[in-house]
C-alpha cells in the first residue's frame, strides 16, 4: 500500500498543502509545533476516519489567528495505490461535526472506506498501552481487528449498543426485576452472548497470532534474548459467556452495570515473567509498546498480503541508537512516514527528507 499524493486544505495549521510522497522511507524533520504530527494525523484520518489525538473534530479545521475560522471544513485528499489499484480518497471534516467521504469522487459511507487504506501508527503516547487502563489495550486489539477484517467494526458497534441498553435496564431496575424487565433482560443477554462470543473469539485468535511476533520483534530491537509473554485475560472461557453472565446477574443488578464480558477483558504483557505494567522500566515499556504496534503491522501485512502504510511519530526521541537500528531492521513496509525533531542515527537510510516549518513542507535536496 502506498500513498502517492496528499492534499490538505484548512487542516490544523495547514492552509493548503500539495505533497508528492515517494515509496520507501520519507523523513519529516522540524521543531515541535511546526506541523509534523498534524501531517501524520491527516494521513491517519484519511485511512481510519478518526483522529488518534482528539474526538473533537472541529479542532482539526484550520484556525487563522485566535478569532475566526477561514473555512467551515477541512479537506484531506489522498491518491493511493492499494491492491494494485490507484484510488482517490477524500474526507471533509465539517464544523457541524458531520463528515463526508468520497472514493474516486463518489460519495461513500464511512464504514465502506475502512480497510481500503491499511495503516499502522506509532505515537509517543502509545506508552499508555502499558501504563493506562485495560480500555487502552482493548482498543488496540479492536483497532487491529478492524484493519484485518473491517466487518468486525459492525460487531464492535453492536456490542457497544447492546451494552448500553443492558446497563440502562440494570440501572432502571434498582436491584429488582419484575416479569417484564426480566424478559427484556433475557433478550439483551441473548444478544450480548452472541456478539460477545464473536468478539472474544476474534480477540483471542489475534493475541495468539501476535504473541510470537511480539516476542521475536522485542528481542531483535533490544539485541538480547528476553522472554516476552502476551496473554489475553478474561474471567470467562470461550463458549461459556452465558454461564458467566448468569452467575453474575445478581451482582450486575446490585451494581447497575454488566460486570463480565469482552468489555472487561485485558491484555497482559510480561517481560521475563514479570508484569511489564508494574515491573518494567519506562524504556522497556516504551520499547514493548512500539513492539506491539510493529507486531500488529506485521500480522496485517501477512493476512492481507500487502504491507500497510507505516506512520512513526517521533519514535526516535526516547530510544538509543542501538534500539533505533533494531526498529528499522524490523520494518516491513512499502512506505514509511517518519517524523523526528532531534539528532538522527548517522547511518539512517531514507528515500526522501522533508523540512516542516509553520505548516509548510519542503523537500530537501
Amino acid at each position: 500500500m502506498r500513498l502517492q499524493k496528499l492534499w490538505l486544505s484548512n487542516y490544523r495549521n495547514y492552509h493548503q498543502l500539495n505533497l508528492n510522497i515517494p515509496p520507501g522511507i520519507s523523513l519529516f524533520i522540524g521543531r515541535n509545533g511546526e506541523g509534523k504530527t498534524n501531517l501524520l494525523e491527516a494521513v491517519f484520518y484519511l485511512a481510519t476516519m478518526s483522529s488518534f489525538r482528539t474526538t473533537n473534530l472541529e479542532t482539526l479545521i484550520f484556525t487563522e489567528g485566535q478569532l475566526s475560522k477561514i473555512s467551515n471544513e477541512a479537506i484531506i485528499r489522498g491518491e493511493v495505490i492499494a491492491g494494485g489499484r490507484e484510488l482517490l480518497l477524500e474526507a471533509a471534516i465539517r464544523q457541524s461535526g458531520r463528515s463526508r467521504f468520497q472514493l474516486n469522487r463518489q460519495k461513500i459511507h464511512r464504514r465502506d472506506l475502512l480497510g481500503i487504506m491499511p495503516i499502522s501508527m506509532f505515537v509517543p503516547d502509545d506508552l499508555a498501552l502499558l501504563k493506562s487502563s485495560p480500555a487502552e489495550r482493548r482498543r488496540f486489539l479492536d483497532e487491529t481487528l478492524v484493519h484485518i477484517n473491517p466487518r468486525l467494526h459492525t460487531i464492535q458497534i453492536e456490542m457497544e449498543s447492546i451494552l448500553r441498553h443492558r446497563n440502562a435496564l440494570l440501572r432502571q431496575s434498582e436491584g429488582r426485576l419484575d416479569g417484564i424487565d426480566e424478559t427484556t433482560l433475557n433478550i439483551w443477554d441473548h444478544k450480548f452472548i452472541t456478539v460477545g462470543e464473536q468478539l472474544g473469539k476474534a480477540r483471542r485468535n489475534l493475541v495468539k497470532q501476535l504473541a510470537p511476533r511480539v516476542s521475536d520483534t522485542y528481542c531483535k530491537i533490544v539485541s538480547q534474548k528476553v522472554t516476552v509473554t502476551v496473554d489475553y485475560q478474561s474471567v470467562w472461557q470461550p463458549g461459556e459467556l452465558q454461564i458467566a453472565l448468569a452467575d453474575n446477574r445478581k451482582e450486575d443488578l446490585r451494581r447497575g452495570v454488566t460486570t463480565v464480558g469482552p468489555h472487561r477483558d485485558d491484555l497482559n504483557l510480561f517481560i521475563n515473567n514479570k508484569p511489564a505494567r508494574t515491573h518494567a522500566s519506562q524504556g522497556e515499556q516504551r520499547t514493548l509498546a512500539l513492539t506491539l504496534r510493529l507486531a500488529a503491522h506485521q500480522e496485517l501485512a501477512e493476512v492481507t498480503g500487502e504491507a500497510p502504510l507505516l506512520l512513526l511519530d517521533d519514535v526516535f526521541s526516547e530510544l538509543d541508537e542501538e534500539r533505533i537500528r533494531g526498529v528499522l531492521a524490523t520494518l516491513v513496509a512499502e512506505q514509511t512516514l517518519l517524523t523526528a525533531t532531534g539528532k538522527l542515527p548517522v547511518d539512517l537510510a531514507y528515500d526522501a527528507c522533508f523540512k516542516v516549518r509553520a505548516g509548510e513542507v519542503m523537500l530537501e535536496t
